[in-house]
């Protein structure tokens, strides 16, 4: 029997205190086993999300516990993420996804999956019998160490593992989500026994310990042992909930201060998600406006036009996006699904509409088009490079983060539609789909071709027995927005950016006709280049660029598959729009026809017979493509041009020479090369990351075709520290040539090394360490191997 009020409980669970200004719940989502998508691009990709969930073999996903449990798994596991480090993260997912798509379908098939992991995961923690479950390698060894105060946490590591907190995070959360979507009393039992086991295995830690490992990325686990609190009533979990909050991100956040720059991004939401829930559960006014805080801040300053942040995971600073313009790793999909997360947790606790026109724009531009809507893989990074393209998972190759996200982010469409107080009803996207309001005996259809066309009508197909109001908002890009009742006009006092307000007694067969006026407009990059994006209402336009050179295009199970690593198209080659802000606006028409398609007729450089189409980016699949352009009048065009070639020819120059690179200090890149080191450390410089040891540190270099001669290291100017380089264990001989980084503000150079011979396809292991009489290494910004 599937639970359709549990999630509204635990959500309304408050302790009252009696400070002012508490973030106290004004609506609530509704359970996702009410609203029901009907025909819509939504509809569609959830229908994919759950092709691609039972394409997975749960026998495969579930070997990493079993294996960690002493018993023998009945499949090998995946390859990919969930055999090299990070085993079991996709499990825990899956749970979660299984749990909201059986909610959201009702699929049996859905529901039989479910029950099976879930007693697979059981029997693996009755094996422990100490309540644990997870996947990481040498699991319960490294918990021993823990638990006995022998903690060596790095920013992607913690005893040498791969960070197994955000590991087993996951598990948490599907466990929770089992329980909250699809009342499984067992999942609840497991989650309470493996809280437990947490608790026993940080007893004996002291708060500066406890802050030492929360270095380690450790996802959002203050959130979930919060849930257990409001789950269970036992304050103990409160408390365990606030000693895993990571103090040296919450204590800037409640001055009102950003210290994002170079952090990794998607680290920092989840905890931020986790101050969230404390507050609302503890009534802690500062918490919230501290997660308030971080909200604006990513969205307002950090953020691109399809909702998305950071560049290869990391926030860049908020006055320069020209990484995220020029690099192919562009927003990560992980980070918006925990910012929706947040959006919705800010929105209940205030129903200001301005998280509901993020929670749109977020949903259509860039959600949705994370997901290929034939084959169902998913997005890692969304790069905005113009000229550049996406890269898709499969089933059986693709374990990334964004692939467990991505299998969660299909199946809860129907989380954001509406919401809901007492006697009051929320329509806040306009989504084909017909929700049941059970508690007040309501039935809405929603109906609407949105945003191919700006008309939505909602029908109530079951009306209560006393009046409700109905509340429809009113979006900011919408001005001028009409309504009629039964065909009849309604006026109204409201402004867009809020809701209007309709209270009266409905009836069965009462229908509400909404008019959405949308208009073309341009949106600047944040940071005030001349770069600007189409936007048409709060859809994003944009236009194929091309087809070739889309190198792996559906991923393999390498660990570096879910980059684009194509062909990057020259930056001069892109189209230049050549006029003021209005014209170029008034210069893109609508093509006559049902989807939305646009034509650009005003100004372009370089010039070309082939018109620049533009269409919604969410329906822009499997080729390059095109989101922000730069805008030039004809005076500062060449100018513009011969820059644009000069920098864009000596990028492209090292980037074809290079064979591999590593930017040190960041999670992946590290992580997809191996990572190894002893008294190591990392830090940002200038916004940009490094990495030094006292004791050691190295990665493994590959060579996949061709050859390499040579190493390049980018590293400090005025670094007197000497470091003792060896390649596959023979050290590095002869000087360097030592170059400056042109065009640098952070003083760095690179020195290049003539390797003895050239390296043929393979991999090499390069080590870096104090050279004698020395106490550190240089400051290492980037390794590459060139040829």
């Amino acid at each position: 029997m599937r639970q359709s009020t549990l999630l509204v409980i635990l959500l309304c669970t408050f302790i009252t205190h009696t400070a002012s200004a508490q973030p106290r719940k004004q609506v609530s989502l509704f359970p996702l086993n009410e609203v029901e998508l009907l025909e819509s691009p939504f509809l569609k990709a959830q229908q994919a999300d759950l092709r691609y969930i039972l394409d997975l073999e749960a026998d495969r996903l579930l070997a990493p516990f079993l294996r960690e449990a002493g018993l023998t798994p009945k499949a090998p596991s995946y390859t990919n993420w969930e055999n090299t480090g990070l085993d079991g993260h996709i499990g825990g997912h899956y749970l979660s996804a299984l749990s909201m798509m059986y909610a959201a379908t009702g699929d049996k098939v859905v529901k039989e999956r479910l029950d099976y992991m879930i007693s697979e995961l059981h029997r693996a923690q009755e094996a422990v019998g100490t309540g644990f479950i997870g996947g990481t390698p040498g699991s319960l060894p490294m918990w021993a160490e823990i638990k006995a105060g022998n903690i060596r946490a790095g920013g992607f590591s913690l005893n040498d593992k791969w960070v197994p907190l955000y590991n087993i995070h996951k598990t948490y959360a599907g466990l929770r989500d089992a329980y909250l979507h699809a009342g499984s009393e067992l999942a609840k039992q497991m989650l309470i026994e493996l809280t437990d086991w947490m608790i026993d295995i940080t007893a004996g830690l002291t708060d500066d310990q406890m802050q030492d490992m929360l270095r380690s990325e450790h996802g959002g686990l203050n959130e979930t042992f919060a849930d257990v609190f409001a789950i269970t009533g036992d304050s103990k979990y409160l408390t365990l909930a606030r000693r895993f909050s990571h103090q040296i991100i919450l204590e800037p956040l409640l001055k009102d201060e950003d210290q994002l720059t170079g952090m990794h991004a998607n680290t920092q939401i989840p905890k931020v998600i986790g101050f969230k829930r404390i507050a609302d559960l503890d009534q802690d006014a500062a918490w919230d406006r501290a997660s308030d805080f971080f909200w604006h801040t990513v969205t307002e300053h950090r953020s691109v036009c399809m909702g998305g942040n950071s560049v290869r995971e990391h926030f860049h600073p908020a006055n320069n996006f020209t990484p995220m313009l020029t690099d192919r790793e562009g927003p990560e999909t992980c980070n918006t699904y925990n910012m929706l997360r947040l959006a919705e947790m800010l929105y209940q606790t205030s129903t200001n509409t301005h998280y509901m026109d993020y929670c749109e724009r977020a949903l259509y531009n860039h959600i949705l088009s994370t997901e290929e809507p034939d084959r169902g893989g998913f997005v890692y990074f969304t790069s905005m490079r113009s000229g550049h393209y996406r890269v898709y998972s499969q089933p059986q190759t693709s374990f990334w983060c964004c692939v467990g996200s991505g299998l969660e982010n299909h199946t809860k469409y129907g989380e954001f539609i509406y919401a809901h107080s007492d006697n009051a009803l929320y329509v806040n996207l306009f989504v084909p789909s017909r929700l049941s309001w059970k508690e007040q005996g309501i039935t809405l259809r929603q109906e609407t071709r949105f945003p191919d066309n700006g008309l939505v009508t909602l029908t109530i197909e079951q009306a209560s027995k006393k009046s409700t109001a109905l509340n429809v908002r009113y979006p900011a890009w919408a001005e001028g927005m009409k309504l009629a009742i039964n065909g009849k006009a309604y006026s109204f006092n409201a402004q867009a950016g809020g809701y209007v307000t309709i209270d009266r007694k409905w009836k069965k067969g009462d229908v509400v006709t909404i008019d959405l006026p949308m208009q073309v407009r341009l949106e600047q990059i944040p940071d005030k280049q001349d770069y600007y994006a189409f936007m048409y209402g709060p859809i994003v336009l944009a236009a194929v660029t091309g087809t070739d050179h889309l190198d792996g295009l559906y991923a393999d199970d390498s660990r570096g598959g879910h980059i684009a690593h194509g062909k990057l198209m020259p930056m001069q080659d892109n189209s230049i729009l050549v006029g003021d802000t209005e014209s170029i606006r008034s210069s893109l028409t609508r093509q006559s026809g049902d989807a939305l398609s646009f034509i650009y007729k005003g100004g372009i450089h370089p010039d070309t017979d082939k018109p620049l189409e533009l269409i919604p980016f969410f329906r822009l699949h499997n080729a390059r493509y095109a989101v922000y352009f730069r805008q030039a009048d004809e005076q500062q065009l060449k100018a513009i041009v011969e820059e644009t070639e000069r920098i864009e020819q000596q990028a492209m120059e090292l980037a074809q020479r290079t064979v591999d690179l590593i930017f040190c200090g960041e999670q992946q890149p590290e992580s997809d090369h191996n990572i190894k080191f002893e008294d190591s450390r990392t830090g940002i410089q200038n916004d940009l990351h490094y990495r030094r040891a006292t004791g050691w540190f190295s990665y493994n270099l590959k060579v996949k075709e061709g050859f390499a001669t040579q190493l390049m290291l980018t590293m400090q100017k005025n670094n007197k520290a000497q470091t003792t380089i060896t390649l596959n264990g023979q050290p590095l001989t002869g000087n360097p040539v030592i170059a400056d980084v042109s065009g640098s503000e952070e003083s760095l150079v690179t020195a290049t090394y003539t390797l003895p011979e050239a390296l043929q396809p393979g991999t090499y292991t390069v080590r870096f360490a104090p050279a004698d009489g020395q106490r550190s290494t240089a400051d290492i910004y980037e390794v590459r191997l060139i040829k």
